[in-house]
């Protein structure tokens, strides 16, 4: 027995040993952003120059898709939401990067993984869904969304599997580079980041893990103006209580907006940028906790509550707030059923590659976010990363004054999806 268990233990440091990596970033940034993106280039051979993109037909976000989708967003921002901190992730980030990866997957490995990506809808589907749903949303100068994917690998030991490489050069248009995974790399793969994010985020990876084998990175970037820039009178000092009570003097940014939310347990307001996506924000009652009411939050709620959208005249204040959060998302993601991708021993990644010297299973799963909320518009940026191992009624008129801890979201207006979703707890450092 004393020996099964030690062979067991060394198996499971064997395996520990080889890991891919899957990076997924995010960015939202609105308001006018530039930043360059000089110093950028990325020296390592993109094979993708081999593999050329097969045509696919995709399928129209319809209310299957939608509804998976707002489940996932609202169950991903529960888990990895710390109770005390400002939070934001963007679910379409960890969404694609997760969802790459699973085309890696076998077995029950990818049925966890479709699961939770999909509820119901297999792999196969969800990838025509992302790919079409990718393609319609809007990008202009005044509203941008970028969406960049890219894959590296290790150029000793591991050889990825051509379906893999060749399903996401379909779906997701990914490059994929080869490298020696060195200090060459690590630049390489910062700089892709920083290009593909207009320098917002300059670095994801501090050190390249010794034993990885194989970085998975995707990119949303979101930079864009109010429908309605606030004027220099209707930005006037104000005050937020923080989530501890602490009394912060806040600079309000006050509008007139005309789409009241209203969902039994908060009020809110959803206010447009120009081009396509929506701000919305969501104050919970007074006598119900920012914890209690984004734990009572479902996809179908919160779809339903934007869906219900009352078009009144809304007296609508919010506060300047800038910020950044990361997490660790692994904790979360096993928690919401997706637990066997990360195991060193089961985690099935055959349809991925092969890497002769162990398993391949993911580690860890990074997200790192900034968000700036201005006159103009709204700054944000987010990233994933994913290691895989080897307020009251006055007569008519309708107000909300986000002057206390708040839950908000940026959607598309399209489809209503959540982008990115946040809380804010406190607008002070």
């Amino acid at each position: 027995m004393h020996m099964n268990q030690n062979n067991s233990e060394e198996i499971v440091m064997k395996t520990k040993r080889w890991m891919a990596a899957i990076v997924c970033l995010s960015v939202l940034a609105t308001g006018m952003m530039s930043l360059s993106g000089c110093g950028t280039t990325v020296q390592a051979a993109n094979l993708m120059e081999c593999i050329a993109a097969n045509p696919v037909s995709g399928k129209a976000a319809d209310d299957a898709f939608k509804n998976s989708s707002a489940d996932f967003a609202i169950k991903l921002f529960q888990q990895t939401r710390d109770g005390n901190k400002n939070s934001l992730i963007s679910p379409l980030s960890v969404m694609l990067a997760l969802s790459m990866t699973a085309n890696g997957a076998k077995g029950e490995t990818l049925a966890q993984m479709e699961a939770l990506l999909g509820g119901d809808i297999p792999m196969e589907t969800l990838n025509e869904y992302l790919y079409s749903y990718i393609k319609a949303l809007p990008s202009e100068k005044t509203a941008k969304l970028n969406v960049a994917n890219s894959i590296w690998f290790r150029d000793n030991g591991f050889t990825a599997e051509n379906t893999f490489l060749q399903k996401n050069a379909d779906y997701y248009g990914a490059a994929v580079y080869k490298s020696a995974f060195d200090v060459k790399t690590l630049r390489d793969i910062n700089n892709w980041v920083k290009k593909n994010t207009d320098g917002m985020i300059e670095k994801i990876i501090d050190d390249l893990d010794p034993d990885a084998v194989m970085y998975l990175i995707n990119t949303v970037l979101f930079d864009a103006e109010w429908e309605n820039i606030y004027k220099k009178d209707e930005v006037r000092d104000g005050t937020f209580t923080a989530l501890d009570g602490t009394k912060r003097t806040a600079s309000m940014m006050y509008s007139a907006e005309h789409l009241y939310l209203d969902d039994g347990k908060a009020i809110g307001f959803i206010k447009p940028y120009r081009n396509g996506y929506s701000f919305v924000a969501l104050l919970p009652n007074e006598d119900i906790s920012l914890s209690d009411y984004a734990a009572s939050i479902t996809g179908k709620s919160f779809a339903d509550t934007i869906k219900n959208a009352e078009d009144v005249p809304v007296e609508a204040a919010m506060p300047k707030f800038s910020y950044d959060y990361d997490i660790e998302m692994s904790g979360a993601l096993k928690a919401l059923g997706m637990s066997l991708p990360f195991d060193p021993e089961k985690a099935d990644f055959s349809a991925l590659g092969y890497y002769e010297s162990g398993n391949i299973f993911i580690s860890r799963v990074l997200h790192k976010a900034y968000i700036t909320v201005d006159e103009k518009g709204t700054k944000a940026g987010a990233a994933t990363a994913a290691d895989i191992k080897a307020t009251s009624d006055t007569g008519g008129l309708y107000s909300v004054t986000l002057d206390r801890p708040f839950v908000y979201a940026v959607i598309d207006d399209a489809c209503g999806l959540p982008v990115f979703i946040g809380a804010v707890t406190d607008i002070g450092k």
